[in-house]
């Protein structure tokens, strides 16, 4: 299998898919909503969305297994699975603020391999794959070489459901934030991860997190030269919900504040 090759197919899909969502946001109604849990919002939009990349991604990869947000498919592959978040920023969406993405990433065992987010309303396409060098729109980009926190701009996210680490959480966000030119919360960890790649961000992380959520991210951010760890300091973080990204400079001063809250 090439990789690059499956990339670019890829990304073909996941324009077809935010061109389809940009569409829908011009006369959407907040009457069309679903609730899937507590403030975990959901609509046609989201659903469709997902079948139209899954349509597409069959034809690519036949063999391949689906772990989708929606769960429009069920199918786990032998080798390779895809792992799709159709619309990351739904509450966004729904809202009319502008930061929703396409996130779709593929799995070779337990490696990712391919690594694509769509930011469909400034029309940035972010993209990897295995040993390659990241890409924005088909430029190279790389994470920033900030040495230290304190001149650092973060990105984080917030927790819409489990509040159990609440006030940890909250005590970290306020240590961090008087430690940093600045925290962001942008309300898609697809493009916060993103962002962190191409050097908007210096570092992000977030809890309770889903595969889907970041999968396509984490290639991003590693091939653009970032770490990608989990809250311990592992490589481990597709099934441990939390995740932290960084340019690689600032990984473990960042790390020793998070573990004062989250062990």
């Amino acid at each position: 299998m090439h990789l690059k090759e499956v990339t670019h197919k890829v990304i073909e899909i996941a324009k077809e898919a935010g061109a389809f969502i940009r569409e829908q946001r011009k006369t959407f109604s907040p009457d069309k909503i679903e609730f899937k849990g507590l403030n975990d919002l959901v609509s046609y939009v989201d659903k469709t969305a997902e079948q139209i990349i899954v349509s597409a991604l069959q034809l690519v990869l036949p063999e391949a297994g689906f772990i989708t947000e929606e769960k429009t498919i069920n199918r786990i592959g032998d080798k390779y699975n895809w792992i799709i978040d159709p619309l990351d920023g739904t509450t966004n969406f729904i809202h009319g603020l502008p930061v929703f993405s396409v996130s779709i990433a593929l799995q070779e065992g337990d490696d990712l391999v391919v690594g694509v987010v769509y930011e469909i309303n400034q029309d940035e396409c972010f993209y990897a794959w295995k040993d390659s060098p990241a890409y924005l729109n088909g430029h190279e980009i790389r994470v920033t070489s900030t040495p230290t926190v304190d001149k650092c701009l973060l990105a984080t996210g917030f927790p819409y459901y489990d509040f159990q680490k609440q006030t940890a959480y909250i005590e970290l966000f306020a240590e961090l934030m008087r430690s940093c030119h600045g925290l962001r919360r942008l309300g898609s960890a697809a493009v916060d991860l993103a962002y962190t790649a191409c050097g908007r961000f210096d570092a992000f992380y977030e809890y309770n997190l889903n595969a889907w959520d970041v999968a396509a991210g984490i290639v991003i951010v590693r091939q653009a030269g970032g770490e990608v760890v989990n809250f311990k300091g592992g490589n481990e973080v597709l099934n441990t919900r939390e995740l932290l990204a960084t340019n690689g400079k600032i990984t473990g001063e960042t790390l020793r504040v998070i573990q004062k809250y989250f062990n």
